[in-house]
């Protein structure tokens, strides 16, 4: 008889008593199960990289009720305001693009944790900014360090899994990063019921400190010596270069980095539409935020548990960019007086529709992408991060751009960058043509 494959229960046989009685040929079989033991993240890693994913969550989100509250302190408009946003996303895009390649070269322990610890300082600097312009400086440095963070745990995954697994993998990734939205605006809503805007950096140093000590003690190294690129600044560009020239990988980047621009736009000027535009408080601005989050986190265990294995990757994100787009057009028809003066609520129903069809978009971008590349995924996360905090940050002064009186602008940018995903996803990705070669394959 055969012995069994190494299954998801092969490292519980592989330690049962009665395992040292078998011949060395026959438990030789057997000596592959650690192996896939290895592959697979525990449950404490799995949290260790959710933490990672979320850190761009917890540096913006958090921050986002004491928005209003900085422009006064700080004597500033509401674009420079937004600017502190945009500057922490612009370094989170700029820094991936070195951290990437940095960690195919020497590893993704050095690199994250030489990021966390500059994360956390730059955080704590921005606690005592004295004027807007420092401030701005230093979220920039907080996003350049932060970002070993985002591309490293994408990088890991790619590591650990493959094709569906890693696509339901990103999917528990959401769940587990998607609490720092819901969570994040209502602590910083509470913190500003203590203290002032300042106080939500110095929350965010301890959390900030916290994660880089459970990353120093919990995450192992992932990429072996032997699956290193030992090439320098020449071989990074010409591997960015392939990467790009991948018309798939492309489109599949730039989908995701689309969508989550219209993200990113409500991001930013949801707290302005909110609480200025509706008469909201800062507290029920960090509640309706969370609702959004957690149609975000529902969205994305449906396609983890429920969708992915069953449904094409491909029809599911064309379904969630068609969503949001729709969302985004019913959006601007109401900020636009069409149907004449509305309430706070249907506002709040398009923005549901709109963020919980990010649960969907954005696991299958980045799973279709990733499993284009197994020779390069630090290059090709830094490709993905970089791209997507890109357009986020150009989208965020945008939102601002006609004033603190009408919700117009933020519609206009979701839309436009809505259109924009779907017109890279069906122009670049191409997916009936692959499905008509797989048929033919078939055949």
């Amino acid at each position: 008889m055969q012995q069994p494959g190494p299954t998801a229960a092969a490292p519980d046989r592989a330690h049962r008593p009665d395992s040292s009685s078998l011949s060395p040929s026959a438990a030789a079989p057997q000596v592959t199960a650690p192996l896939t033991a290895q592959r697979r993240t525990s449950l404490l890693v799995t949290f260790v990289l959710g933490g990672l994913t979320a850190l761009p969550a917890l540096s913006m989100d958090m921050y986002l009720p004491a928005l209003p509250e900085v422009t006064d302190a700080l004597h500033s408009s509401a674009a420079t305001a937004q600017l502190t946003l945009t500057a922490c996303l612009l370094g989170m895009a700029l820094g991936q693009l070195v951290v990437g390649p940095m960690s195919d070269k020497w590893g993704r322990r050095r690199p994250l944790l030489i990021g966390m610890v500059i994360y956390v300082i730059a955080t704590a600097i921005c606690a005592f900014a004295p004027s807007a312009g420092l401030l701005i400086g230093f979220r920039l440095l907080q996003g350049l360090a932060g970002s070993a963070g985002i591309v490293i745990a994408r990088a890991v995954v790619r590591d650990l899994y493959d094709g569906i697994a890693m696509a339901r993998f990103f999917s528990t990734l959401m769940l587990i990063s998607g609490v720092a939205p819901i969570a994040a605006p209502v602590i910083g809503g509470q913190i500003l019921r203590f203290t002032d805007w300042r106080g939500v950096f110095v929350v965010l140093t301890v959390i900030g400190a916290l994660l880089t000590l459970v990353v120093w003690r919990f995450l192992r190294e992932t990429l072996p010596a032997e699956r290193r690129h030992d090439g320098g600044l020449g071989e990074t560009l010409r591997t960015m270069r392939g990467l790009l020239a991948d018309r798939a990988f492309t489109g599949y980047m730039l989908a995701g980095s689309f969508a989550f621009a219209a993200l990113f736009a409500y991001v930013s000027g949801s707290s302005f539409v909110v609480q200025e535009i509706y008469g909201a408080s800062p507290q029920t601005f960090s509640l309706l935020f969370g609702l959004n989050s957690i149609g975000l986190i529902g969205m994305g265990q449906l396609n983890g548990r429920v969708l992915v294995g069953r449904v094409s990757m491909d029809k599911v994100l064309a379904v969630a960019l068609t969503l949001i787009a729709l969302a985004a057009t019913a959006l601007l028809v109401l900020s636009a007086g069409v149907f004449g003066e509305v309430g706070l609520a249907p506002v709040a129903a398009c923005l549901f529709v709109l963020m919980s069809s990010m649960g969907l978009a954005m696991p299958n971008t980045n799973a279709s992408a990733l499993m284009r590349t197994p020779h390069a995924a630090g290059s090709a996360s830094a490709l993905l991060g970089t791209s997507t905090f890109l357009l986020g940050a150009a989208a965020s002064p945008l939102v601002g751009i006609a004033g603190e009186t009408t919700a117009v602008p933020m519609a206009v940018v979701q839309l436009v960058c809505a259109l924009a995903a779907m017109g890279c996803f069906m122009g670049l990705c191409r997916p009936w043509q692959r499905r008509t070669k797989q048929s033919l394959t078939v055949a």
